[in-house]
């Protein structure tokens, strides 16, 4: 069965901006691209926060002084890609541009396999949730996005961990558990698929009823995974079934996960919207290296 990830399955665009989190991303995105058989692309942009290098206003100095730092980073997003892709033929290329990154991420996500981007880069204020770069290409961009927060999690103890995967039993979930069950193939390791079902908090939860319900979501559960088995006969899948609200639910799971796969909107999502309450609260707040699938 071909997928859209296959046809997409040429190259992972990964930006750099010479932050730390940023050479994570570039990491995560050289050991994916091993996994997958891919090429790896390696991006920074010199483009002042007005925009494209203005001509008039910077000399030939100044210039290729900044043309000389892009290359310094995007060389040194290569070098660490490599060492930490260690065992993968990948290869990897680089490029240095003069226009705004996140219009050319976007425009990249048109044909790329997945665009990664490290959460917080050099201009986000320490502690701040989610830098603007990666928010503008979560909400924008055609292809799944990868974004790395502190850590790659590539490590070998982090490396055994599930792929953790948000279903909310509508088709908006379908192609994050598409992705989640590729990701979990590739890296040998199994899925969790949490489906958290409720808005209600605390003591307002009913006590009646309780377990009518449950055989409902749990039956829509079944219903969304049905076919995963028999394509993917070497995932083993643990199916989480709680009455919680979503966002929290993978929050504490996410811990447990080497990978955290939601899609962009959800239950209460209409046509138009670029990311749900859920992803975003995720993204917001969760380490793991989280991948956001667009419907």
């Amino acid at each position: 069965m071909t997928t859209d990830l296959d046809a997409r399955a040429a190259r992972i665009v990964a930006a750099v901006d010479g932050s730390a989190t940023s050479y994570q991303a570039a990491v995560w995105a050289a050991v994916d691209a091993g996994l997958h058989g891919c090429a790896l692309h390696i991006v920074t942009s010199i483009s002042l926060p007005g925009g494209e290098v203005p001509v008039g206003v910077l000399g030939p100095d100044d210039r290729e002084l900044l043309a000389r730092d892009g290359q310094r980073i995007v060389d040194e997003a290569s070098r660490v890609a490599r060492a930490g892709a260690v065992g993968s033929a990948v290869t990897i290329t680089t490029e240095v541009i003069c226009a705004p990154i996140v219009g050319h991420l976007i425009e990249q996500s048109r044909t790329a396999r997945t665009v990664v981007v490290g959460s917080r880069g050099l201009g986000a204020i320490r502690g701040g949730l989610l830098g603007s770069v990666a928010d503008a290409v979560v909400r924008h961009a055609e292809c799944p996005v990868a974004v790395i927060h502190a850590t790659a999690a590539t490590d070998p103890l982090s490396a055994e961990k599930p792929v953790l995967v948000g279903v909310d039993g509508t088709p908006h979930s379908v192609p994050a558990l598409e992705l989640a069950f590729a990701e979990a193939a590739a890296r040998k390791v199994g899925v969790t698929a949490l489906h958290a079902w409720t808005d209600i908090l605390g003591s307002y939860v009913p006590l009646i009823g309780w377990e009518p319900l449950r055989a409902r979501e749990n039956e829509l559960l079944s219903e969304r995974l049905a076919g995963f088995g028999e394509r993917y006969p070497d995932v083993a899948v643990r199916r989480l079934l709680v009455m919680e609200r979503p966002h929290q639910a993978l929050l504490r799971e996410s811990e447990y996960a080497q990978l955290v796969v939601v899609g962009s909107r959800g239950r209460g999502g209409f046509e138009g919207l670029l990311l749900g309450s859920t992803s975003s609260t995720v993204l917001h707040n969760v380490e793991t290296p989280t991948i956001v699938v667009r419907a």
